[in-house]
């Protein structure tokens, strides 16, 4: 079996079934790579990939290959082995295509986000450039004060003068007033740029956890886990970031439990806004929070409001969960509230891992590096 590459080390459960199938059925043939891509209509570096599980071969290709091990072996594939396969290379697809929907959305957020860094880039030079033409048109204002107030000996200044004077003072009033109003402008553009800024730089990261694994995705459990618990110092120390879940319908803690529950990190889950300030209360370890924006009394946005008003709870990240859609306004008042991102319901299993993944991780490293300091 020369050429046949080992199973890749990161491959969830379809692909690695699948792959394994393949390569029991290649095992039969006792030739090598080469040959039997030549006898399958494919190149050797394809077939070299399907057979180690990185990409998961056409239904043509596993129909031919069928015919090459019945030619091998003067009989029929077995019916049941041949709807395994089938099976077995439909999951792996569906995998695969999750991944490229997950994909696409981060890229779609990405886009949203860098056309709003250059939005806020572009008026917050408009507000630099308004604000030093009134704070000039104010000192040449001062100026011409300064001459009228000037003694003139003992010439006694005509009656106009104190008109002039009343009439600069109201046009510096107007002036200061909008420089007031342009400073505070510009200070919550700045703000905007940066937040906008930052979820770029959280995007780019969310999309490298998937696009890594387009081919070759890690198991359901690993995607998250991107610091080894045995290896990583944060946790050796006694530290497990935690992710809190808090929505009121119990199948959605269900099924955010079983995206999300992983060895890397402790998941807890709660049904209220009121349950969730009282695990917040008890620790202070959660890496992120994903919370659901409609809930019956403290809803989403009351219960990220007390959050960020605790001096112990105020830097964690908060994804809110909605299944309004993709309103601005919804999304504006999520942000307003101290969100860092929006998921919309039904959710992207893989665009969510990977969102978590990066706050863990994130939540790791300034752990890591706050052991460092001490």
């Amino acid at each position: 079996m020369s050429g046949l590459q080992p199973l890749s080390d990161n491959l969830n459960s379809e692909c690695r079934a699948l792959a394994q199938a393949l390569r029991e059925l290649f095992a039969e043939l006792a030739v090598s790579v080469r040959r039997c891509a030549a006898r399958c209509y494919v190149d050797a570096g394809t077939l070299s990939r399907y057979l180690a599980g990185t990409r998961v071969p056409p239904a043509d290709f596993v129909d031919d290959f069928l015919r090459h091990i019945e030619d091998v072996r003067g009989t029929r594939v077995e019916q049941a082995a041949r709807e395994r396969l089938r099976v077995l290379r439909i999951a792996a697809v569906r995998t695969n295509a999750s991944i490229g929907q997950a994909v696409q959305q981060l890229e779609g957020q990405l886009e949203a986000a860098d056309r709003e860094v250059r939005r806020t880039s572009v008026r917050e030079e408009e507000l630099d450039h308004a604000l030093d033409g009134c704070r000039h048109a104010i000192d040449d204002l001062d100026e011409r004060l300064t001459e009228l107030e000037q003694p003139s000996g003992s010439v006694r200044r005509p009656e106009p003068l104190d008109a002039d004077r009343e009439a600069i003072l109201e046009e510096r009033n107007v002036l200061a007033l909008h420089v007031a109003r342009l400073s505070t402008e510009l200070e919550r553009t700045r703000r905007r740029a940066a937040f906008a800024e930052a979820r770029c730089e959280l995007l780019e990261r969310q999309l490298e956890v998937v696009e890594r694994h387009r081919g070759a995705v890690l198991p359901e459990p690993e995607l998250v886990r991107l610091v080894d618990p045995l290896e990583a110092p944060a946790l050796v120390a006694g530290f497990r970031p935690k992710v809190l879940l808090v929505d009121d319908q119990r199948p959605n803690l269900m099924a955010l439990e079983a995206v999300l529950d992983t060895h890397g990190h402790e998941v807890v889950s709660v049904a209220s806004g009121r349950e969730a300030l009282k695990a917040l209360l008890e620790s202070d370890d959660f890496a992120v929070i994903i919370l659901d924006v409609q809930m019956p009394g403290m809803d989403g946005y009351e219960t990220a409001a007390h959050i960020k008003r605790r001096a112990r709870t105020r830097d964690i990240p908060i994804i809110f969960l909605t299944a309004v859609g993709n309103d601005p306004e919804y999304s504006m008042r999520g942000y307003a509230a101290g969100a860092v991102d929006f998921i919309v319901k039904p959710f992207d299993p893989w665009a969510l891992r990977a969102k978590v993944a990066v706050f863990v991780e994130i939540c790791l490293e300034r752990r890591e590096h706050a052991l460092g300091r001490d």
